[in-house]
């Protein structure tokens, strides 16, 4: 066996190794944040419909509806982020 061969392969062994991705990355990540979100607009889903059958006060309505507001601008505008670096990335010479 060539000594060249085997450093090869111990570099590709390396850099295969090092390309895996990792618990607690970014996909963790993005799905905690997206469970956060689904997870918000439940209970604002819950405060609207006590708030119709007179359950709730009508302040809580309005601050259901104002964070929920803001949650899904929020979730938009992170959509467009990644949309815009995705097609960035798209844009790069080879």
């Amino acid at each position: 066996m060539d000594i060249r061969t085997s450093l090869a392969t111990q570099t590709y062994a390396q850099g295969k190794t090092a390309a895996t991705p990792k618990s607690g990355g970014a996909e963790s990540k993005f799905g905690a944040m997206a469970q956060n979100f689904a997870e918000a607009l439940q209970s604002h889903e819950q405060t609207a419909r006590a708030a119709m059958t007179g359950g709730a006060d009508p302040q809580a309505l309005v601050q259901a509806l104002a964070s929920s507001q803001l949650a899904v601008e929020t979730v938009a505008t992170v959509r467009d982020r990644v949309v815009e670096a995705y097609q960035e990335i798209l844009r790069m010479p080879v």
